[in-house]
């Protein structure tokens, strides 16, 4: 259940928040939080931060607004998958895997927290961009927790059980 509602919560927080980045504008140019996030040398975010109109502002601050929502059903929900497939192995070391998998999303989701709140510091005030390869450290770290508690739980989940 707890699954199922994550997903939920992942999928109308993702459909919010794809809608709002057609409106990501910075001199008619489209950027992304994506790419604010991973792709963009800091010169390039401080020069999209520092040039948005003030309704694009709004609008990726409302974008990561959402993010918050998005991550209360990303993180609990890779977790409940990591849990699901606990449950479902046979293998003790992999049950222990999964588990860490699971624990760790926690970790992911504070990353996910301390990267969006830098990030609307930024978005305030440009001239705060600081911290620019340890915020890309946090970052990362987010992203590899929670592929990896995916990928570690997938394919558990679907498998069917010969007997």
């Amino acid at each position: 259940m707890l699954f199922l509602f994550c997903l939920g919560l992942f999928l109308g927080t993702a459909f919010c928040m794809k809608w709002m980045e057609k409106d990501l504008l910075q001199d008619n140019r489209l950027f992304t939080v994506i790419g604010l996030e991973i792709t963009y040398p800091q010169e390039k975010v401080y020069t999209i931060l520092s040039g948005l109109d003030n309704k694009t502002r709004t609008i990726l601050q409302y974008h990561l607004y959402f993010d918050f929502v998005f991550m209360s059903g990303v993180f609990p929900g890779i977790a409940a998958l990591c849990m699901m497939a606990r449950f479902k192995s046979t293998h003790r070391n992999y049950r222990k895997i999964l588990l860490a998998a699971a624990v760790s999303q926690i970790v992911a989701w504070l990353c996910d927290i301390i990267e969006n709140n830098l990030l609307l510091s930024w978005v305030a005030d440009p001239e705060r961009i600081r911290m620019f390869d340890e915020f890309h450290l946090i970052v990362w770290v987010k992203w590899i927790l929670a592929i990896l508690g995916f990928i570690l739980s997938i394919p558990v989940v679907f498998k069917t059980r010969t007997r």
